[in-house]
């Protein structure tokens, strides 16, 4: 049998400082904490990123609040430095001995700009520097983070889109907006993505950083998430316990590191990730017709949604009612389509590569490892991502240990950790895979 392979810490000195902090280890010197530059544009979602600012402080971040003109103008100097303890101003000309338009820039771990409008993100473009963010983008040698938030009309306009076409690749991160209510009565893509998910993106770009950084530039790739549901009848379902967790943390990571992401989301309660096109489904047949569809063309596609494997053969228009006698109704039922085994099977661009999950407790006929094997090789796809779930593991979880069988037969063991940590080693599985071809 070929030798596991495992999954190192990562080892670049944003990551020990974000390890050390996570683990509670002593961070009274500034410059063993993750420095921040929070930028904020002149929109009406500027008020957002005080709630950013918070959970950026609160963990334990070294943020320094770089607001605009216009934004000061939603949201007053004070309440940036009630919240980040530091002096805030939009000024080149303030402090001028310290020399902020480069120094703030230079010392920075990562650069966020949320909102950034759409004045800002063709000033990014194009290289302008007549404020003290715009100067400060010009002289960031980390990472860069800009959250669009704008009117539909002003995100969807070729000028605004060439902009971030150039910014993207320079390498630039540029978060995909949400779709929802904007100013006025106006609904529609533009909106900012939630702070706690913007937080969580930043959190996957420093931990990343040093490592492969935007490796999926260029990508598209599709995860699917959560359980699906067979209704019996208006009210009640076959399901399972699948939260979506672990599909989330796939898709968060995928943006994180460039791709251009769909998650295929069925019965979640969880917050759109950042960046992230979301496709809501209920039903097995639902999450089938939309992971085909957004998988024709796609680089890769992870299934890590829980599919019922059974439906009812027929479904009661009305609530089944409880029978007098206390007798249970018999309810036939069918095989669902095996979206795994189709998607391996019909693969709409060469070189694509497709992911599995497994849920085994182990019985009679063997262990978890020797049913994901048979499974593997059953299905046809190239990865599989194996979960010992015995006595209800992993479910609704933080955290996850897996092992990623490969089709050569070779695999990978990933250590107890976060459900985000298990997501880049999957990813990591599936770059090399790329690399190979």
């Amino acid at each position: 049998m070929t030798e596991p392979r495992t999954t190192a810490e990562a080892a670049s000195p944003t990551g020990e400082r974000l390890s050390a902090i996570s683990e509670g280890a002593p961070h009274d010197v500034a410059a063993d904490r993750p420095r921040v530059v929070l930028g904020v544009g002149g929109g009406i979602a500027a008020y957002k990123a005080c709630e950013l600012l918070r959970r950026f402080t609160e963990s334990g971040h070294d943020v320094t609040v770089v607001p605009t003109a216009s934004a000061l103008q939603f949201v007053g100097a004070p309440t940036w430095s009630a919240l980040s303890g530091k002096p805030v101003s939009d000024q080149v000309w303030d402090r001028v001995h310290e020399v902020p338009h480069v120094r703030i820039g230079q010392q920075a771990d990562l650069v966020v700009v949320a909102p950034t409008t759409a004045d800002l993100l063709a000033k990014a473009a194009h290289g302008l520097a007549d404020d003290l963010l715009t100067n400060t983008l010009l002289t960031a040698r980390c990472p860069v983070v800009l959250v669009p938030a704008m009117h539909t009309e002003m995100w969807e306009h070729p000028a605004t889109r060439a902009n971030v076409a150039t910014l993207r690749e320079r390498g630039v991160l540029v978060v995909e907006p949400a779709e929802g209510r904007l100013t006025g009565a106006d609904t529609g893509k533009g909106r900012l993505p939630e702070p706690a998910e913007v937080f969580a993106f930043c959190r996957e770009v420093l931990e990343r950083d040093g490592e492969t950084g935007r490796d999926l530039e260029g990508r598209r790739v599709v995860v699917s998430a959560g359980g699906t549901r067979e209704y019996l009848d208006p009210v009640r379902f076959l399901g399972n316990r699948s939260s979506g967790l672990q599909g989330y943390a796939l898709a968060r990571a995928a943006a994180s590191r460039g791709a251009k992401v769909t998650l295929v989301a069925a019965n979640t309660a969880l917050a759109d990730p950042a960046g992230v096109d979301v496709v809501p489904v209920e039903t097995t047949a639902e999450l089938r017709e939309a992971v085909l569809t957004a998988a024709a063309g796609a680089d890769a596609v992870v299934m890590a949604a829980a599919p019922a494997d059974f439906r009812p053969l027929a479904r009661s228009d009305a609530k089944i009612k409880k029978a007098e006698d206390g007798s249970a109704p018999a309810i036939e039922l069918e095989q669902n389509p095996d979206i795994l085994r189709e998607l391996a099977a019909e693969r709409s661009v060469a070189g694509q590569v497709v992911v599995g999950f497994a849920a085994e407790t182990g019985d009679a006929t063997g262990s978890v490892l020797d049913l994901a094997r048979a499974k593997l090789a059953r299905k046809g796809c190239d990865l599989l991502v194996v979960n010992d779930v015995s006595g209800g593991a992993v479910f609704g979880s933080p955290d996850n240990e897996a092992v990623i069988l490969e089709a050569d037969g070779s695999y990978v063991e990933v250590p107890h950790g976060s459900k985000g940590a298990l997501a880049h080693a999957i990813w990591d599985c599936v770059t090399a895979r790329w690399a190979a071809v």
